[in-house]
């Protein structure tokens, strides 16, 4: 199978390309989804994107459509984000706050420990081990002076593990009530197709004005969706199939960036990067069975809000399993904002806690 994807894939035409994308991408959804799986639209695009990548293909989906697709993402959620919604995650602030703290020193130690089992540098292991928005972390530590390409890898090897168990996951305690497009957030038959327009508008909108803001794609939009619709100025009406394109471009465009290359690169790290990532994805596991218990609440909400994948990734999964989406969305935005906020000094105290730590090993050899 590999020599005739080999073949079949980077020897051909990039219109070809194209084409084999769109027609497998969209048969994978559309399987995925007939066996129930959960955020079938997103995961079977990028699990065909991975293999094209790994091909050796030379088409990229374009960093704008990436974006788009997380303004369409962020659209969709925020017609969650009613005025009860809020209310809700307003009473139970101080749990977000616990389990994102809590959160960020889990990647620290994840990332502590990476650095000790490998030859990865501190900084770029806090970095790739940050439960972040993967764009938002690879841009910020290639200005930290981080390696990129590393950071990257561990981001998206992470985000394969997260979706995948977290899938996984949705599908045993979501069971078979588990709808897999929000419908009753879907509804373009029954709206005004001006809300349509507008909709994707406010999405156009948001996307262009958020460039230097990070992972601004997804939540401008869901800003501006937000405000306009809790003030009765749009009603958010979104087309299914644009829903799955957006889903699949986001999908797409993180599996084809596990090119060849980038995984010849980090060939020999990869296991450790797999480790690093299920490793951080149990702990966060761990927190989360215990918050649910403390809360009072179902396990799969707070799974999904505390596990260390894609803000974009876990909506989709929230949306498409019927958790809690105020919750997961207020959680995974918070833990977005305490990264950036937090990543250079946490990459720093990586630094200091592991550049000693070579002649302490050589030495005594």
């Amino acid at each position: 199978m590999s020599r005739v994807s080999d073949f079949s894939l980077h020897t051909q035409p990039r219109l070809v390309q194209w084409l084999l994308l769109a027609v497998l991408a969209g048969s994978a959804g559309q399987l995925l989804k007939y066996w129930s799986i959960p955020a079938a639209l997103f995961l079977g695009p990028m699990l065909v994107a991975i293999a094209f990548g790994v091909a050796g293909v030379s088409i990229r989906i374009h960093k704008l459509a990436f974006r788009i697709g997380q303004g369409f993402v962020g659209m969709l959620v925020a017609h969650a984000m009613t005025l009860s919604v809020l209310t809700t995650v307003a009473q139970s602030w101080h749990v977000m706050l616990v389990a994102t703290v809590l959160t960020v020193l889990l990647s620290a130690v994840v990332g502590l420990v990476l650095v000790r089992c490998t030859d990865i540098d501190g900084s770029t292991a806090a970095w790739g081990t940050s439960p972040g928005a993967a764009s938002a972390m690879v841009a910020m530590s290639e200005e930290s002076g981080a390696d990129p390409r590393v950071v990257a890898t561990m981001q998206y090897v992470r985000v394969v593990c997260v979706v995948m168990i977290g899938a996984l996951v949705s599908h045993l305690f979501a069971g078979d009530s588990a709808a897999l497009v929000p419908i009753s957030t879907v509804t373009p038959e029954s709206g005004n197709p001006l809300d349509i327009v507008f909709s994707v508008i406010a999405i156009v909108v948001g996307v262009a004005v958020s460039a230097r803001v990070p992972a601004g794609a997804l939540l401008v939009p869901l800003l501006i969706g937000g405000a306009l619709q809790l003030t009765g100025l749009l009603h958010i009406n979104l087309p299914r199939s644009l829903l799955a394109v957006a889903y699949g471009m986001v999908g797409c465009y993180i599996g084809l960036r596990f090119d060849r290359a980038a995984v010849l690169y980090v060939w020999r790290r990869l296991p450790a990067m797999i480790c690093s990532a299920v490793l951080l994805i149990a702990l966060c596991s761990v927190s989360a069975w215990l918050l649910s218990e403390w809360m009072g609440k179902d396990f799969l909400s707070v799974y999904l809000a505390t596990s260390p994948g894609g803000l974009d990734s876990m909506a989709i999964i929230a949306m498409d399993t019927h958790a809690d989406v105020g919750f997961v969305l207020a959680m995974q935005t918070l833990r977005l904002f305490a990264v950036i906020i937090s990543g250079g000094f946490l990459a720093r105290q990586v630094i200091r806690l592991t550049e000693k730590k070579p002649e302490a090993v050589i030495n005594p050899l």
